[in-house]
């Protein structure tokens, strides 16, 4: 695997800092932000002067329960080719569900979700994978998520599930530390048990962020320091297999260069702790990468499973007191911000302009198969991974849609971290759309959150951000609001301009938006 050194995640927003950074040697972009024709002059110059760029996908959705769409594909590695990127990442989550493998309408999440880690699921992801390595001209990393819930029922543990798929695809690993200690404070998952059964020689990657605690939950922000159970973290991988390379990842409250530049120098003692240690127990580096992952062994008999610190020798405690942090006893979970680049991601406008809205159509509970989900007898005929995806979609759909469509909880669910989780994907809706469309804010003024939290709750996500923002102000005006005459004239003029002539098309969006133009038309 290629050395990439230390690296920082680019954003626009602090693009010249990066540039003027000395020590700097790669740095990873959101795939779905960039246009081939168009890369920003800050990108040119870097590439120019040899720093490396790798494109970071979020939108594919390969631990869904359909295989990758083509479009997104092609756009993936067409950034690869223009970037002249040694490899291209992705996420092991599911980001969509329904449609017609489950004969409902489709659901966008807008948020990375988990796969549930059982057989089915891992049999459909190692297909997806495959499928994906086929259509990329350079090898694909896949990073694990920080979850927010747990499904019902798994059958392996996040390290076992991912060595099994590393195996049988020879995929790479992109694994991200401060994920891991979100896992291990919000759902009690050790993350020294996971870097033991991960099989390190697949590392292509390390991803490090910061967050905050509060009343016992950890935020994974990407927008505060990195805190020091992330770097323990760090250096217990560290310790156990050299990182081809290690990336700071920042979206949100943009410190200053300096801070940036500390923090990276942070990340590189955490490193060279790392070494160290190997350095003086080799046989702990050694027996580490690759070691088979053995189903039900307890955390304590694996050497570096010592839940106190992580594992990592000289780990301390977190001085905001997370390390023992236990789940809020409602089922509150952390809410993950925008730190995983999905902000970002317009699924509309990266080859899948063809996805269905959901509209206002609630999908009911018999629609997602709730009482089907875990039956042997779904899809049993269906030759090779069809079964296993057919069950994995109503799967999938009957959770979307209860966090989305308000639909009850499937069965096995905390009903509490579904609520946090649904009331997080409708937060980061509003926030995106704002961010997409910041007339909308300067229109409706303090009352665009509460309008489109409410627009939320019965108008599920079913494409790209952009549409959810024109689908948002069309109900407003066809319900006659905003209240105030001069909000709602400005309202009418921003829709009525981007909204214009659609070609032929029996997409629902487009059928929709044709008759709200009429009626818009005639006020």
């Amino acid at each position: 695997m290629q050395r990439l050194g230390a690296g920082i995640g680019w954003r626009p927003e602090i693009a010249d800092a990066v540039e003027r950074m000395p020590d700097v040697d790669w740095v990873e972009v959101v795939s779905e932000n960039l246009c081939p024709g168009h890369l920003p002059e800050s990108l040119l110059r870097l590439r120019a002067r040899g720093v490396t760029v790798v494109p970071h996908g979020v939108s594919l959705g390969l631990g869904g329960a359909e295989r990758p769409d083509e479009g997104r594909l092609t756009a993936l590695a067409e950034r690869a080719r223009v970037l002249g990127a040694p490899l291209v990442t992705e996420h092991i989550a599911f980001v969509r569900a329904g449609g017609a493998l489950t004969a409902s309408p489709r659901l966008e999440a807008g948020h990375l979700l988990p796969v549930p880690r059982t057989r089915d699921a891992l049999d459909v992801l190692c297909e997806n994978v495959r499928v994906a390595q086929d259509a990329l001209p350079v090898p694909l990393a896949v990073e694990n998520i920080a979850a927010l819930l747990s499904w019902p029922g798994e059958e392996l543990t996040e390290g076992q599930f991912l060595y099994e798929l590393a195996d049988r695809t020879g995929v790479r690993l992109l694994i991200d530390v401060a994920n891991l200690h979100t896992n291990y404070v919000n759902q009690g998952e050790d993350p020294a048990r996971a870097l033991a059964e991960l099989p390190l020689e697949a590392l292509a990657y390390v991803h490090v962020a910061g967050g905050f605690e509060r009343d016992g939950v950890w935020h994974d922000s990407h927008a505060h320091p990195v805190p020091e159970p992330v770097l323990d973290i760090l250096t217990d991988l560290a310790s156990r297999v050299t990182p081809p390379g290690v990336l700071l990842e920042r979206d949100e409250n943009f410190p200053e260069p300096g801070e940036l530049e500390r923090e990276l120098a942070a990340i590189g003692k955490a490193v060279e702790l790392g070494r160290t240690v190997a350095a003086a127990h080799p046989r702990r580096a050694a027996a580490a990468p690759g070691t088979p992952p053995v189903p039900g062994t307890p955390a304590a008999q694996t050497p570096a499973a010592e839940p106190a610190g992580y594992g990592a020798v000289g780990a301390g405690s977190a001085e905001d007191g997370t390390a023992g942090a236990e789940p809020a006893g409602d089922g509150t979970v952390r809410a993950e911000a925008a730190g995983d680049g999905t902000v970002r991601a317009d699924p509309a406008e990266n080859g899948t302009a063809g996805a269905e809205t959901a509209g206002t159509e609630a999908i009911g509970a018999g629609s997602a198969g709730t009482e089907a989900i875990g039956a042997e007898s779904v899809g049993a005929e269906l030759p090779g991974t069809e079964a296993a995806r057919q069950r994995l979609g109503l799967a999938q759909t009957a959770l979307l849609s209860a966090l989305v469509a308000g639909t009850p909880a499937p069965e096995g669910f905390d009903r509490g971290r579904l609520a946090v989780q649904a009331r997080a994907l409708a937060s980061k809706r509003a926030d995106v759309v704002a961010r997409i469309a910041p007339e909308l804010p300067v229109i409706l003024g303090a009352g665009y959150r509460p309008a489109f939290l409410a627009h939320a709750q019965g108008h599920p996500m079913g494409g790209g951000y952009r549409q959810d923002a024109m689908e948002f102000a069309a109900s407003l005006l066809l319900a006659g609001r905003p209240e105030d005459a001069e909000a709602r004239r400005a309202l009418r003029a921003w829709w009525l301009e981007r909204s214009g002539p659609a070609p032929r098309s029996s997409r629902p969006a487009v059928r929709a938006a044709r008759a709200a133009r009429r009626v818009l038309l005639r006020r």
